[in-house]
């Protein structure tokens, strides 16, 4: 009996797989591993006479880590000359009780700036979440000026030599700094700068690293030079001084628009406004009763760039009040911070306001693109 010849093509498409797969096209492979171990020697920078008592002793610790090497399987790896992706684990020994010990975690990027078939020279960047068992105390432990809360943003830095010694191990050796903060959600809140001097090894899956074959119809992407708006709303918390404890909720929300000027870079120019409830406490404590008080709402325009890779983007802005009653602070604010595209409309970010080099909140963020 002969079957139909619809059934005989659906049992042939069966036998070779299913038909969405055969629609999409093949991934493209993901790029090699590289995994590292580093002892480290640090000490602490004395920024402010505040913690001057403090930066006597000579921390020391150790990173492990693992990296993936971009390899043109997106557009932007090969804009960025095929950086690194990597999370580490980093741990200090302060050889200090008052500051004890820390733990950290960060995501980070790191840029290759010269590489030969034997040697290597990146720019490392990162950000993440430190963990301090040992903080300030009011009673137990005042003179820890530094860490007033266990938990703390973390940013490092760094300069990194890798030096071949075998076929698939290098030598590392490198310059850094980390540096630990709790944006001001708890005070005191001085943080802690730890140059950091480091050795150790790296293992590469590949070396040395051969990407993909570019693929030019990709180097331009369609939204240079088109026009999008960005709504957002923000929260926060902070810690008005050292004898509240109490944290104030702090919200923004902004109007931002913005233009995609070239692959990597989008430029901005936006409206916002703040409520910090903290300056509603201050003006408590420091007007007469029966005194009018001024509005603690302040209003600013900000100019900011994006530094775009892939759904990822590093932002900067310096923003200036144009509404500002109560003057708490300078007319002027900076905020730096990681924004990240969750769907192509759909975006949150992590943000530090600074004023005058100084953290004021750490804002979480939620927002849409138009």
């Amino acid at each position: 009996m002969r079957l139909p010849r619809v059934v005989v093509s659906a049992l042939a498409g069966l036998l070779s797989g299913p038909l969405w797969a055969q629609q999409v096209a093949p991934a493209l492979p993901k790029g090699p591993l590289i995994l590292g171990a580093y002892a480290q020697g640090s000490f602490i920078i004395a920024h402010t006479p505040s913690v001057k008592h403090l930066a006597v002793s000579h921390p020391t610790g150790f990173e492990l880590n693992v990296q993936r090497q971009t390899n043109g399987s997106e557009p932007w790896h090969a804009w960025y000359k095929y950086p690194k992706i990597g999370v580490n684990f980093v741990y200090y020994d302060y050889h200090n009780p008052v500051l004890g010990r820390s733990y950290a975690s960060s995501l980070y990027l790191n840029k290759t700036f010269l590489r030969t078939s034997r040697h290597e020279l990146n720019f490392r960047i990162g950000t993440g979440l430190g963990y301090f068992p040992v903080r300030f105390d009011q009673e137990t432990n005042h003179k820890n000026t530094i860490v007033s809360s266990r938990l703390n943003a973390t940013l490092q830095t760094r300069l990194e030599y890798d030096v071949a010694v075998a076929e698939h191990w290098g030598l590392l050796l490198g310059l850094g700094l980390n540096h630990y903060s709790n944006g001001a959600t708890t005070k005191p809140n001085f943080g802690i700068n730890l140059p950091t001097v480091l050795m150790g090894f790296n293992y590469h899956q590949q070396h040395p690293f051969q990407p993909l074959a570019a693929n030019p119809a990709l180097d331009a992407p369609a939204e240079i030079g088109r026009n999008f708006l960005d709504l957002s709303t923000s929260i926060g918390w902070k810690q008005r001084n050292e004898s509240d404890r109490r944290k104030y909720l702090v919200n923004s929300v902004s109007v931002v628009a913005g233009r995609r000027v070239n692959r990597k870079s989008n430029l901005v120019l936006g409206l916002e406004g703040f409520y910090d409830r903290s300056l509603v406490a201050q003006l408590q404590d420091t007007t007469r009763a029966g005194i009018p008080r001024p509005d603690v709402k302040k209003a600013g325009v900000l100019v900011g760039h994006e530094l775009l890779f892939g759904r990822l983007a590093f932002v900067a802005h310096l923003g200036f009040y144009v509404y500002n009653p109560y003057k708490s602070n300078k007319f002027y604010y900076e905020r730096l911070g990681l924004k990240y595209h969750l769907t192509n409309r759909l975006w949150s970010a992590v943000d530090l306001k600074i004023h005058r080099g100084a953290a004021d909140v750490i804002e979480l963020k939620i927002g849409a693109t138009l």
